[in-house]
C-alpha cells in the first residue's frame, strides 16, 4: 500500500514538472505575442490558433493583425480584464480588412457593457467568409491581412488610464466548396511594414511585406472541392443516362414484324 502511494506521488509530481515544459515547447504559445501594438502600422502580428495578450491602459487602442485565406470563416474573440474598482464601461471590438475597411460581425457580442466592478468582459465577432475575388465596389471580405482593434467607447473619466489586461484569439473555420467563387486576386491584401534598400542603395527602396500568412501559405483561388462535386454529379448523370437507355430500348425486333428485304 505504501509503495502504491509513493508510486502515484511521483508520477503525480513528474507530471506537474512536465506540464510547463510541454507548454514551453509548444511554438504557437511560444511565438504568441505579449503586447498589443497602438496603430494599425504597429499591430502585433499573431496566427490562426494563437491566444496573444497584452497589457494597457483604459481608453488606449490595441490593435492586433492576423491572416485569413479564401473560404474561411475567422472567428475573433477577446477577453478583457478589468481592475478590481471601477465604473461600467463599454468595450468594443472591430475588425478591418487588408484595405483597413471595417467588416461587419455576422454574429457574436461585438460591444458588451461591463458593469461596475465586474472582473472581466467578453467579446466576439465571427466574420463573414473570405472570398477569393470581388467587385471593386463591394465590402466583401478578401485574402490578406486582417486587424483587430479593441478599446473602450463612452468611457468615464474617471477610469481613464486604469491598468487593464487583454487576450485575443483568431480561429478560422473551412467553409469549402460552397463558398468558392470564381476568379481569384492576384495578390493577398497584405501590406508593407517597412522598406528596404537593396545593396545599401538608398534611392532604391522597396517595400517589405509582411510575414503573416496561413500555416498552410495562400490558396491558388482557383482548386476547391466544388470540382470533385461537379465530377461526381457528371458521372452520375452519365450512368443515368446509360441506365435509361438500357431500360427503354427493349430486347430488339419484335418477332411479328417481318424482316426487311
Amino acid at each position: 500500500m505504501r509503495i502504491s502511494k509513493a508510486l502515484g506521488t511521483a508520477l503525480l509530481l513528474l507530471g506537474l514538472a512536465a506540464g510547463p515544459a510541454a507548454a514551453d515547447d509548444d511554438p504557437k504559445a511560444a511565438s504568441a505575442p505579449a503586447a498589443a501594438g497602438t496603430s494599425f502600422r504597429t499591430a502585433a502580428e499573431i496566427g490562426q490558433g494563437q491566444t496573444a495578450t497584452a497589457e494597457g491602459s483604459a481608453g488606449d487602442y490595441l490593435y492586433w493583425s492576423f491572416p485569413a485565406d479564401a473560404g474561411q470563416r475567422p472567428t475573433v474573440r477577446a477577453t478583457v480584464k478589468l481592475p478590481k474598482a471601477h465604473a461600467a464601461e463599454t468595450w468594443q471590438l472591430d475588425v478591418y480588412d487588408g484595405l483597413r475597411r471595417r467588416q461587419a460581425c455576422q454574429w457574436g457580442a461585438q460591444t458588451r457593457t461591463a458593469a461596475a466592478d465586474a472582473g472581466s468582459v467578453e467579446l466576439a465577432c465571427v466574420l463573414r467568409t473570405v472570398r477569393a475575388w470581388s467587385e471593386p465596389w463591394a465590402n466583401d471580405p478578401l485574402p490578406g491581412t486582417y486587424y483587430v482593434r479593441l478599446t473602450a467607447v463612452g468611457l468615464p473619466t474617471g477610469d481613464l488610464g486604469l491598468p487593464v489586461g487583454a487576450e485575443v484569439r483568431v480561429d478560422a473555420e473551412d467553409m469549402g466548396g460552397a463558398a468558392a467563387v470564381d476568379g481569384r486576386l492576384a495578390e493577398p491584401l497584405v501590406p508593407g511594414s517597412a522598406t528596404a534598400s537593396a545593396a545599401g542603395d538608398q534611392e532604391d527602396t522597396s517595400a517589405v511585406l509582411s510575414s503573416i500568412e496561413p500555416e498552410d501559405g495562400w490558396t491558388s483561388g482557383w482548386w476547391s472541392d466544388r470540382w470533385v462535386w461537379t465530377a461526381v454529379g457528371g458521372l452520375l448523370a452519365a450512368l443515368a443516362g446509360i441506365g435509361g437507355y438500357a431500360l427503354t430500348r427493349g430486347s430488339g425486333r419484335p418477332a411479328r414484324v417481318p424482316p426487311s428485304a
